[in-house]
């Protein structure tokens, strides 16, 4: 076979799997992200045995423990409609209503149970507006 064929097939071979390996990065970069869903998605469509990734806030004055089982509701964030949460496992430290949660849930009747240690919760940034202190410049007010 003569050189510059020999240079042409390895350029066609090199190039082939460069597209081939971007390809199969891009495919993974998709794919890998959790398909969230709201409460009132979940309470419309899941299907009883089904893992899903509820992702919400958790509802003011629902959170209850009994024993080694942590009760609560997750509200969706664009309709006055909450589901009914049955969790064990570890409960981050942020926990606490009114904070946004996402969990992976089993439905159960009306009822969704969390998976074992599949709990995250959203944490509010660190960085607020502080109120304007009086005599002082506006850009003073940022901590």
């Amino acid at each position: 076979m003569n050189p510059p064929r020999k240079r042409r097939i390895r350029l066609v071979f090199a190039l082939t799997a460069a597209l081939l390996a971007a390809g199969a990065l891009v495919y993974t970069s998709f794919s890998a992200g959790s398909d969230e869903r709201t409460a009132s998605q979940l309470l419309a469509g899941a299907l009883p045995g089904r893992t899903y990734t509820l992702a919400g806030t958790v509802k003011d004055r629902s959170v209850r423990r009994d024993g080694g089982v942590l009760w609560f509701s997750v509200l969706d964030p664009h309709r006055p409609v909450a589901v009914r949460v049955r969790y064990t496992g570890i409960v981050p430290d942020p926990f606490r209503e009114g904070r946004g949660v996402m969990v992976q849930v089993r439905r159960q009747g009306d009822l969704f149970v969390g998976e074992k240690d599949s709990m995250v919760t959203k944490c509010p940034s660190k960085f607020q507006v502080a109120p304007p202190r009086s005599g002082s410049s506006p850009a003073a007010a940022i901590t």
